[in-house]
């Protein structure tokens, strides 16, 4: 008789209940997971996230201390204390806080609770970028040239920085985020470079070490997704690029690399497989290269022993639900695939939308999201192309001082790269965020550029392109009159619907001057020689990330004359603009604004004189506010270039 083949063993069970560490998108991404898994999640939450969205998906929630994160989020034992009393047998610490935290990830093995993420060893030997750089290089895995010792006489770096050759980059040994990195192109310029990087590192991160390496003048910064399991197992899920970056902080991100072969795909991943088993890893990690545009060799750069930020577009373009795989592979079971058995699919892009100034050298901002529209999303992991967005925060919801600013994360995938970049354009469009400055021109102007589509950019395309991503001043003045000008007719509109249904309930329609004819859909208009002064105040927004810093309220002069139905000439400030409605209901007022010539084109309203640039503009809310002797209507205007 034939010998039987042995089934394979079944999977161990998953875990009954998880608490999820951390707070916004990466909460809620981990808790949607969990939730198909019909793994029950709690949540922890300060007192500035009592309504926030991860609070609202968990099936438990509790309270672990004020808003600042060393008094909520980042105390470990009072979070283990809560997992000790909810019987959650894991914890996952999502990214940022906890997540790279050794120390906590010793404690969870202390309390006998699972850190769903690598042993606290392999935290530690990656802690450090010079201990890193030496494990990698010991690897076999190829590394920047310089020098990553323990000794710091500033001698030590001034040969080296010779042998390598200038520029040379210093970094903190403990550093992340760009913090305490600086530039030197020159002996002369290094000792204040070392000073100035000393400082920010102490300052930053309590350690003033530092490391030296040679420049790469034209980098991309390319990565590899890596995952282990605790039977041997190590593969990589091919890599990202997420050269696009701004303070040395990720902006988009897109998967696969533009331009990277086959051939370097296997030979970067295997280089991060071999990162990856020099220190035990176990479950989601990240290997980042620094990758020479000139030459095509690539560098450890370091490793982020987490589930990274970016990791959506990884699981477009696999197929594979990141967050399942980071379970299963903490509850002991191994890999869901092979090497051979991960796939690559089209092409996905990922957009990080930030409350920030980008003009402003993206200084975060701090306030009430007043109107959030999303983009319309479709498709799944598994299916073909679509639109996601992973998001903590809703319309209403407080972006707060002390914590990222990160609204949301938006992604798509289609089946190529020119594909993909049209689907991410369309979405941007369809974005709406109001009450907080944004980020999204900016990322739409990103995804648009020439250099950009090209795939030929390198670290610098922000700086190198600066002028043409962030717009001028002008444009802010522009935006200002005609958000004035739809505000102004939107108030007029809503006056008229007000008269009309007055008068209705008065039961005198026909002798209403705002009713046009019979009719009482808001369609009747003043006389075209009658000018109506509409008094607005500009309500400045905060300017900085603690919500203050606005300046005064700024008063603001508007005429409005209504030239036919449904077409306006309203002045600011003695400018004039066109605007034509296009929607108007109780919800929802929209239009097209034109800027005008400055010619009279008098009660006929001679399209003619008007410019060709075009704005689309949207009243998204009217609120009462103050007290009754002192109302007024609070008019939200969301804006959108043609």
């Amino acid at each position: 008789a034939a010998a039987a083949t042995a089934a394979a063993p079944p999977p161990p069970p998953l875990f009954d209940k998880i608490l999820v560490a951390n707070r916004g998108e990466i909460a809620c991404r981990v808790m949607e997971t969990a939730r198909r898994l019909a793994v029950r999640t709690v949540a922890v939450y300060s007192e500035a996230d009592s309504d926030a969205r991860h609070v609202q998906l968990a099936d438990e929630a509790y309270l672990i201390g004020p808003p600042p994160a060393a008094e909520s989020y980042l105390l470990g034992e009072r979070i283990l204390d809560v997992a000790a009393t909810t019987g959650a047998q894991a914890v996952h610490p999502g990214y940022g806080f906890l997540s790279e935290n050794a120390a906590f990830a010793a404690r969870c093995a202390e309390r006998r609770v699972t850190f769903i993420g690598p042993p606290a060893s392999a935290i530690d030997a990656m802690g450090s970028k010079s201990a890193a750089k030496t494990i990698m290089t010991d690897a076999g895995v190829p590394v920047v040239p310089g020098y990553h010792g323990d000794a710091q006489d500033p001698a030590l770096f001034a040969d080296a920085a010779k042998r390598i050759g200038y520029p040379v980059l210093l970094k903190a040994v403990l550093g992340g985020g760009g913090k305490g990195m600086r530039i030197a192109h020159s002996e002369a310029e290094l000792a204040q470079a070392m000073e100035s990087s000393r400082s920010e590192a102490t300052k930053s991160f309590g350690d003033s070490a530092l490391l030296i390496e040679k420049y790469i003048e034209r980098p991309r910064h390319i990565e590899i997704q890596v995952f282990a399991d605790t039977h041997g197992n190590c593969v990589y899920l091919n890599e990202r690029d997420c050269t696009v970056q701004r303070r040395y902080q990720k902006v988009v991100e897109e998967a696969p690399a533009p331009h990277l072969s086959a051939e370097l795909r296997a030979k970067m991943g295997e280089a991060a497989c071999d990162a990856a088993r020099a220190v035990g890893y176990v479950g989601a990690g990240t290997v980042e290269f620094i990758f020479d545009t000139d030459t095509d060799a690539f560098y450890f750069m370091e490793m982020n022993t987490r589930l990274q930020v970016e990791h959506p577009v990884t699981e477009l373009v696999t197929g594979q639900d990141l967050v399942e795989w980071q379970l299963r592979v903490a509850s002991g079971a191994p890999l869901p695939l092979a090497q051979h058995e991960v796939p690559l699919r089209g092409h996905a892009v990922e957009a990080r939308v930030y409350a920030e100034d980008p003009r402003r050298n993206f200084l975060p901002q701090a306030g009430r999201i007043a109107h959030l529209r999303a983009p319309r999303t479709h498709g799944t992991l598994e299916s073909a192309a679509g639109v996601r967005v992973d998001t903590g925060v809703r319309e209403d919801d407080e972006v707060s001082i002390y914590y990222d600013p990160m609204i949301s994360k938006l992604i798509v995938w289609d089946v190529d790269r020119t594909a993909a970049l049209r689907r991410m354009v369309r979405a941007l469009e369809d974005y709406e965020v109001a009450g907080v400055p944004t980020n999204i021109d900016f990322v739409r102007r990103v995804v648009t550029h020439d250099a950009f589509i090209g795939g030929k950019i390198d670290t610098n395309f922000i700086a190198q392109y600066s002028d043409e991503l962030l717009g001028d001043n002008d444009n802010d003045t522009a935006t200002l009159r005609h958000a004035a000008a739809l505000a102004a007719v939107s108030l007029v509109q809503n006056e008229r619907a007000s008269a009309a249904e007055a008068a209705v309930s008065a039961g005198d329609p026909v002798m209403s001057p705002w009713i046009d004819g019979d009719t009482l859909d808001g369609g009747g208009r003043m006389n075209h020689e009658r000018e109506q002064t509409v008094p607005l105040t500009w309500r400045r927004p905060p300017s900085g990330a603690d919500g203050g810093g606005g300046g005064d309220d700024v008063e603001l002069g508007v005429v409005l004359r209504e030239v036919r139905p449904q077409h306006f000439e309203v002045t600011v400030d003695g400018v004039s603009v066109y605007l034509r409605l296009s929607q108007f209901d109780e919800e929802r007022i929209e239009a097209e604004v034109f800027d005008v010539d400055g010619a009279d084109r008098g009660s006929g309203g001679d399209e003619a004189a008007v410019r060709g640039h075009r704005v689309a503009a949207s009243v998204v809310g009217v609120q009462r506010s103050g007290d009754d002797g002192d109302a007024a209507l609070d008019v939200t205007v969301f804006m959108k270039s043609d």
